[in-house]
């Protein structure tokens, strides 16, 4: 029996970063995310060694090795025998079975689409599916994100092992003890077509470890630093504010929150921006674009850009000039799924 997984990666809209320990465990935070069409893919079988065999396709790593000995050293097969250790203790008894894991990206580690986490989410679906696991959408999200933070040791947020879960645009609530509320949003479809329209996803071409500029935030948290802490809040309001012009096609507002809650969260953390990210956003103003931020942690990555749909030819010309690579892109309504083949 084959099995296959996939799940699809995020934009973080409004409000990133309030979902990171220790802001949403002492204020609560909220983010406005939504899935799109790339995917962090997963295929699980047995193995055909009679070992546990990790392939990590995208990055050319593969690993053998008896499954009763799956370590989780750092590096790009982590996440997989991660995910393979926690399921064995959790779900087997302790039972490690022969099994084949593949697994491969739509985007590269870094690229602030959170595709890490959504791996984990394609790896926890896949494994559910396998061993017919009653998993739903909170669960799954839930046991990638203790994967991810508590085994692996890996800083970050929550929103993306939820984004990945459930899938489509959703309003999110972060609280202390790791509750986590998930609110669907049923976006009319002129609303739906007209921010796909109006928006051009870049790739800077740089990959960007987001544990470092995670552990500034949260440190500036810790320490009570009140910019960083007044930019929380304002990133926390502006999910909400997010929300509300998406619900009512307000893109004005929309364009304006979005830019806002990029100020602020240049504020958070000194990394979040650098002089490349500026030159790329000034281009883009210069070229149409109304508003700007950079999805995930910051620092490279992806960039997103609203404008008008009108004038998105010369936006996509200016940016695919400037080093990077334009996505084409189209939101999802669906979260993870896994399939069976015979």
């Amino acid at each position: 029996m084959i099995v296959r997984a996939r799940a699809p990666l995020r934009l973080g809209l409004a409000g990133g970063g309030t979902d990171v320990s220790p802001f949403c465990d002492l204020h609560g935070g909220y983010v406005m995310n939504v899935t799109i069409d790339k995917y962090a893919y997963a295929t699980l079988d047995p193995s055909p060694s009679g070992q546990a065999e990790f392939f990590a396709m995208d990055a050319d790593a593969s690993q053998t090795m008896a499954p009763d000995g799956v370590d989780i050293a750092p590096g790009p097969l982590q996440l997989m025998k991660g995910v393979y250790r926690r399921v064995v203790q959790d779900y087997l008894g302790g039972r490690a079975p022969p099994l084949r894991v593949r697994t491969s990206s739509d985007a590269p580690p870094g690229s602030g689409l959170g595709s890490s986490s959504t791996m984990v989410v394609a790896l926890v679906t896949v494994f559910a599916e396998y061993f017919g696991l009653a998993l739903g959408e909170y669960e799954i999200a839930q046991l990638a994100y203790r994967i991810e933070r508590n085994d692996l040791g890996l800083a970050g947020g929550k929103q993306d092992q939820y984004a990945a879960a459930f899938g489509g645009f959703n309003f999110m609530e972060f609280y202390d003890n790791d509750r986590v509320v998930v609110n669907p949003l049923r976006i009319k479809e002129w609303i739906w077509s007209e921010l796909e329209s109006s928006l051009v996803l870049y790739f800077t071409g740089v990959s960007r470890a987001s544990a470092k500029i995670i552990d500034e935030q949260s440190r500036n948290i810790r320490d009570g630093r009140s910019d960083s802490l007044d930019a929380m809040h304002r990133l926390k309001q502006e999910a909400t504010q997010m929300k509300e012009a998406l619900l009512r096609g307000d893109f004005l507002r929309l364009a304006s929150v979005m830019q806002s809650g990029w100020q602020a969260k240049k504020q958070s953390a000194s990394s979040i921006t650098n002089p490349m990210i500026d030159e790329i956003e000034a281009l883009a103003f210069r070229n149409g674009a109304h508003a700007t931020k950079v999805s995930g942690a910051g620092g490279g990555g992806f960039m997103m850009f609203l404008c008008d749909p009108a004038q998105r030819v010369g936006l996509v010309r200016a940016l695919g000039g400037a080093g990077g690579t334009v996505y084409d892109t189209h939101f999802t309504s669906n979260g993870a799924s896994a399939w069976k083949l015979g």
